[in-house]
């Protein structure tokens, strides 16, 4: 079967901790789309690590540079995130920031959520409204939330995150 190449995702592990579970479904939904003959590239930042923005050229990065052309060649972006004190992570938002605009403008964007427990689950909606806003993206009405209990020691323990996944996958084509 030959590989769509009309879509081109780009999923974004944001956590920069070693024992990352956004990292799990960042996994898993690459795993998913590779199944279903997507074109698809998994960035980890913990092996791409990124300076802190600072609003000045002169502190651009060859890093920089080959995820703003990552970014701007994807059709759709998948941020798999740790939600973390009732908000995203830092570095996705980082991320972001680095970003001159071009890259992200019109891009559909999904995400994966992994916090502690469920009463963060709206957390993701101020960053996804900064995309929308200000990049224009498609947001993708269903996202992952996943917490701690849905993990073990080797990664997705709840079948039901990885059917959450699947359906995240069909409603990220039918956005934008």
């Amino acid at each position: 079967m030959e590989v769509d190449r009309d879509r081109h995702v780009l999923i974004i592990a944001a956590s920069l901790s070693a024992g990352s579970r956004s990292y799990h479904l960042a996994r898993q939904t690459f795993e998913t789309l590779v199944s279903r003959n997507v074109s698809v590239r998994l960035i980890d930042l913990r092996e791409t690590p990124l300076p802190l923005c600072t609003g000045s050229d002169s502190d651009i990065t060859p890093t920089v540079e080959a995820l703003r052309a990552l970014v701007g060649e994807a059709t759709h972006i998948l941020f798999a995130i740790p939600v973390y004190n009732w908000d995203v992570n830092a570095a996705a938002k980082n991320l972001v920031e680095w970003m001159s605009g071009d890259e992200l403008v019109n891009k559909t964007v999904g995400f994966l959520c992994a916090a502690g427990g469920q009463s963060s689950y709206m957390s993701v909606l101020p960053f996804a409204n900064s995309l929308m806003l200000d990049f224009r993206c498609w947001i993708v009405p269903r996202f992952v939330y996943a917490v701690k209990n849905d993990f073990d020691a080797n990664g997705i323990a709840n079948p039901d995150v990885v059917l959450r996944i699947e359906r995240l996958c069909d409603e990220m084509f039918r956005t934008g």
